[in-house]
């Protein structure tokens, strides 16, 4: 992450462009919003890390904004502001799904002590779900694990080799792990064509047991389902 956006949606135009002026020293690049409403537009508009939102604000207040940012299901954390003291409205705002709660008055550098942290945490977040969408071919369950990049198995870092149409059975399986496959539906899916006669499904899947299980007899993922199919089983 090169440069954070943080948002402020605060009434007080004053208060607004004190927390700008500070957050900007600190390299951050920030948006202003003078409620709830103009709030969610420069959420659609802008990539925002962290947002400022307090509480009492016209037209729309920052608890009623808080949850729409939530149902709109935005992950970035967020600061409540509020002149308010009373525990009851510290625990509303945590529960509607903010992350933290500064009362007003407050010091500009606890402030600034808060939104670092905050960032910190969501940018590991951020390098976390990164590396998990760069890692979407990878498919383990357990001590499985297949590349579908590499067209690599391995079994407890044991590697496994497979016949292409094993490896492509297998993938389909891991791919959606629980779920049931009947052998028509894997021969269609493999071969792309309809399936007339499945019987080569079965003696697939068993060379594929003999490849990746310990005890092919007492299999640990490929599962057959009697009467129905095959799966993976989720671990």
């Amino acid at each position: 992450m090169e440069t954070y956006h943080i948002l402020i949606v605060e009434d007080d135009k004053e208060i607004r462009e004190g927390i700008e002026i500070y957050l900007k020293n600190q390299g951050y690049i920030v948006f202003q919003a003078a409620d709830g409403v103009e709030g969610l537009e420069k959420i659609k508009q802008e990539e925002i890390h962290l947002a400022i939102v307090d509480v009492m604000m016209p037209r729309m207040d920052g608890i009623t904004m808080m949850m729409k940012v939530r149902e709109l299901r935005y992950e970035f954390p967020v600061i409540m502001l509020s002149a308010k003291s009373e525990e009851v409205d510290k625990i509303m705002g945590l529960n509607m799904g903010a992350d933290d709660y500064v009362t007003k008055p407050f010091t500009t550098m606890e402030l600034l002590a808060r939104v670092n942290s905050h960032l910190r945490r969501y940018g590991k977040f951020l390098e976390a779900v990164g590396e998990k969408s760069q890692n979407k071919k990878v498919h383990v369950i357990g001590g499985l694990e297949l590349n579908e990049e590499s067209v690599e198995v391995s079994v407890d870092g044991r590697p496994v080799k497979l016949t292409p149409l094993e490896f492509k059975i297998l993938m389909l399986l891991m791919k959606n792990p629980g779920r049931v496959f009947s052998a028509e539906e894997i021969y269609e899916r493999v071969w792309n064509e309809q399936a007339i006669n499945t019987d080569t499904i079965m003696v697939h899947i068993r060379k594929i047991r003999e490849k990746i299980e310990i005890n092919p007899k007492e299999p640990k993922y490929l599962k057959v389902v009697w009467g129905v199919g095959y799966k993976i089983e989720k671990q």
